[in-house]
């Protein structure tokens, strides 16, 4: 999985705000108790994880995975840097609750299957294993022109990746998750600047700097828009 290190620092992404209503959006989709195990793959700094043991009052600490260890991830959580697979594949602990966050497009594809085999594995019954990705029909996340062509690029992918999971998974529930993002230009652009997205992560600095300018024509000081995710619910009834 490709090292992606800012997508939740200084972002809408981590803030206050935004956490709340994603961890709420969770809680109304799947109930937890104070025993309820958790875990996310791919958490980042893990500070949804983090809102989610303090929400939902949980005594064990959700578990976060990701190939990036920040020094700065949250405390409430047990944080393991580990391939997905590997973990899964050596995993005891069943979780009520696993939770797949817009990182999914970074298997191949023809690994999704097992990926999702394995997340039901680990599932409780009546366990969920939740999958969000971009809605490429609602979000309007700002892009300069070959910022764009590369997010068509992946969001066609999750698409792919979305019809294989329903075709495979009959029982699957479909929501949306959106967000109103209010923020500043500049802020935005600093975002860009520190590749935030994945669709970044092969831009040089010189590419960045013609987007960033591109940024600053098209759109105004305010910059205010959707941040929309679909989130496929797989259940584990055994």
């Amino acid at each position: 999985m490709p090292q992606l290190k800012n997508w939740d620092n200084k972002t809408w992404l981590s803030s206050k705000e935004y956490i709340d209503s994603f961890v709420k959006f969770l809680i109304k989709n799947k109930k937890l108790n104070k025993d309820s195990n958790i875990l996310d793959i791919g958490c980042g700094r893990g500070k949804i994880l983090g809102k989610i043991k303090t929400k939902a009052k949980l005594r064990n600490k959700p578990i976060g995975i990701d190939p990036v260890n920040h020094k700065d991830k949250d405390r409430n959580i047990i944080f393991k840097k580990i391939d997905a697979f590997k973990f899964l594949r050596s995993n005891q602990i069943k979780f009520d609750l696993i939770v797949i966050k817009q990182t999914i497009h970074f298997f191949p594809l023809k690994d999704i299957p097992r990926l999702i085999k394995y997340c039901k594995n680990a599932l409780n019954n009546n366990g969920k294993l939740m999958i969000f990705s971009i809605n490429e029909k609602r979000t309007q996340i700002p892009t300069f022109s070959k910022m764009k062509k590369k997010l068509n690029h992946s969001l066609k992918k999750d698409s792919e990746i979305r019809k294989k999971i329903l075709k495979n998974n009959k029982d699957t529930k479909f929501k949306i998750f959106d967000f109103h993002v209010k923020m500043k230009r500049s802020s935005y652009l600093n975002m860009i600047k520190q590749k935030y997205i994945s669709v970044l992560l092969d831009f040089n600095k010189k590419e960045l700097n013609k987007g960033v300018k591109e940024i600053n024509i098209r759109y105004p000081k305010i910059i205010r828009f959707i941040d929309s995710l679909n989130c496929l619910i797989i259940n584990q009834v055994k």
